[in-house]
């Protein structure tokens, strides 16, 4: 669509502290920004301008990276494209926010360059002159994205009273430390949630901590007890170390890993009545009885495919649900079922529990390019997906690893993946991928304690041409952000009845975040 003579004015056109992207072209339609010891793009900490004016930022196809700029807001509508109307008044679920997971790969990565350059990764990510998570999944013990299968209780068996339960190499010189260094450089709050994949071998009936088996025995017995004090422990050997954790779940994947093509990926089978059973009889009342009985239990950590199914099963018996307080959901498959009948489902029959996407990431496909460098089409399968969730009552969303390499790795079962921050220690130097700065339009600019309110159209334009999600900020600032899949530039135009009219240019291939002050 044309511009339709909509005036646009810059009316800040730079800023010293920002720096912009330096581009590394590797084809058509993908490019990364070049970050190294000596530079790394930066954005300055959010400023609104005065009430009359909206701020924006535009990622597009064609190169532009969370570009900031500024326009009037007219007190008249006029020709204007597409129409909506930002309604604060008609308000949904609140945000808990955005992040990213701290794997032994990730941290692996990070520490493989200097100094300087690992400061330049951890600042995109936590500080203000970055995209600014607020959330960090965090694996109890190893994942797949370790060099090698570990729990905290191998060097034992039959520890059921934990005696030899200790933290690894990875946590105390690798995780735990780069952590630290998260916290100082967040001026936000760090909401850490925790997942384990396998418990110690003598646990499972495969007696290996590697492999796809389950805990021996039937929830109530002292497997199933030892695994809940386990895990409390694990909270109580890191609380030592200074670190909480706002939540965790009981098991990571326990369907979907089942069917991962590699056979020792580290896995507990985990059924919904026995992961129910679970906290009813073990870790409900050991939550309940340590001192970390207001961190908060999240079930499922599993696809959505599996709701509203599992949470009637869990949630419907009232004995497992009073120790609940969200459901962890993974993207992948989400193509086979829509949000609508899933996740909204979910929330309208269990309206107190929140849903919370705790991982996602492309390329675990077996047939996928694991790292598929630069590519746009990835970072549009991100924000498309976080505004269709956003859009049906999910609270938040994290991505899987924070860094992996070149390969998508390491990996010691090869289940090679994606990452919005690619590492070349070769060449001291990481790659932001377009997937950075998509998450970047929600998790900089929608903050812990914004609430999703309406955003409605006369036409069906979010099935169309545009997708977009309405917030309104703890501060009382205004948040939409639009993403535009097509080739066609899209005119739109928003009113605010407190504060007028927005009217702009939605560029080809572009996502953007407005904002706005809506009283002085």
């Amino acid at each position: 669509m044309a511009h339709d003579n909509i005036t646009w004015k810059i009316l800040v056109s730079a800023f010293p502290a920002s720096q912009p992207c330096i581009p590394k072209f590797l084809g058509e339609n993908a490019m990364v920004c070049v970050c190294n010891a000596t530079y790394c793009d930066t954005l300055d900490p959010v400023s609104l301008p005065d009430v009359g004016n909206f701020l924006k930022y535009t990622t597009s196809r064609a190169g532009q990276r969370l570009e900031r700029s500024v326009g009037k807001i007219s007190p008249s509508r006029g020709a204007s494209g597409f129409f909506y109307t930002y309604n604060p008044y008609v308000q949904h679920q609140c945000i808990k926010g955005f992040g990213g997971s701290q794997t032994d790969a990730a941290a692996i990565n990070i520490l493989k360059m200097s100094s300087a350059t690992q400061n330049h990764l951890l600042r995109s990510y936590f500080s203000e002159e970055g995209i600014e998570y607020n959330l960090l999944r965090w694996p109890i013990g190893c994942s797949d994205f370790s060099m090698r299968p570990y729990s905290y209780g191998d060097s034992c068996k039959d520890d059921f009273k934990l005696q030899c339960f200790n933290l690894a190499p990875e946590d105390t010189t690798l995780r735990i430390p780069l952590l630290y260094r998260f916290m100082q450089l967040s001026k936000k709050s760090l909401s850490l949630i925790a997942s384990p994949w396998t418990s110690p071998g003598w646990l499972r009936a495969n007696n290996e901590v590697q492999g796809k088996s389950w805990l021996k025995g039937e929830p109530g017995d002292l497997y199933h007890k030892t695994w809940a004090r386990y895990l409390i422990r694990f909270l109580d050997v890191y609380l030592k170390h200074n670190i909480t954790f706002w939540a965790f779940t009981t098991q990571n994947e326990p369907i979907t890993s089942l069917f991962v093509n590699r056979e020792k990926f580290p896995t507990n089978y985990v059924s919904a009545k026995q992961q129910r059973d679970f906290i009813v009889k073990d870790m409900g009342p050991a939550l309940a009885a340590s001192r970390h009985r207001n961190v908060h239990l999240v079930i499922l950590d599993d696809g959505r495919i599996h709701l509203p199914s599992w949470a009637n099963v869990v949630l419907g018996n009232s004995s497992a649900a009073k120790f609940v307080s969200g459901i962890g959901i993974h993207w992948y498959f989400d193509f086979i079922v829509p949000p609508g009948p899933t996740v909204e489902a979910t929330s309208l029959l269990y309206p107190d529990v929140f849903l919370l996407y705790t991982e996602s990431c492309n390329g675990f496909l077996d047939w996928d390019v694991k790292v598929d460098l630069g590519s746009w089409n990835r970072g549009v399968y991100y924000s498309e997906n976080i505004l269709a969730n956003l859009n049906h009552f999910v609270t938040g969303w994290i991505d899987w690893n924070l860094a992996l390499d070149m390969e998508g790795g390491p990996n010691w079962v090869n289940n090679f993946v994606d990452s919005p921050i690619i590492v070349n220690p070769l060449k001291d130097e990481f790659y932001k991928q377009p997937m950075f700065y998509h998450i970047g339009h929600f998790s900089k600019f929608i903050p812990e304690g914004s609430v999703r309110v309406a955003l409605t159209s006369s036409f069906f334009t979010d099935t169309f041409l545009l997708k977009s999600a309405a917030f309104l900020r703890p501060d009382g600032i205004a948040v939409v952000v639009v993403l535009n899949k097509s080739f066609l530039g899209v005119t739109l135009t928003i009113l605010d009845d407190q504060v007028g009219y927005i009217k702009d240019l939605v560029p080809a291939y572009s996502i953007q975040t407005y904002l706005w002050r809506r009283h002085v």
